[in-house]
């Protein structure tokens, strides 16, 4: 299940977003350091003192819930296309109509929304500067 949720680095920057949405997934930290993944069942077994939404957890949206969140927040949709031995992405811009970023690239379909999602958090983070 682990593979559903997107990467402690970019949880971290949809927290940085504002992304707080309910989910079914986080990381935590007893030390402060080292981040681990859990889902809510895990939660019950980890330590009393650890509370979601402290400072020593960080939610971690599946894909899907990210995509959504993009889409609502800043009308911005990423898609995945395959193609004939390539995947591509796409950007596209719902309040505008229009494309604003493509991409192909060989690899995996996990490869490329992982990197549909690094550049829709690429868009947001400039236009937010």
């Amino acid at each position: 299940m682990k593979n559903e949720f997107t990467p402690y680095d970019r949880s971290l920057k949809l927290k940085e977003l504002g992304f707080d949405e309910p989910c079914f997934g986080y990381y935590y930290t007893l030390n402060g350091k080292d981040w681990k993944f859990a889902d809510n069942h895990e939660y019950y077994e980890i330590d009393d003192q650890l509370v979601i939404g402290s400072k020593f957890t960080l939610l971690a949206p599946t894909f899907s819930q990210a995509f959504r969140w993009f889409r609502e927040k800043y009308g911005l949709a990423g898609l995945i296309e395959i193609g004939t031995q390539e995947y591509s992405f796409f950007v596209f811009d719902e309040k505008t109509d229009s494309r604003k970023v493509t991409s192909s690239m060989n690899g995996t379909y996990e490869e490329a929304e992982l990197a549909c999602l690094d550049k829709l958090i690429e868009i947001v983070e400039s236009k937010n500067k």
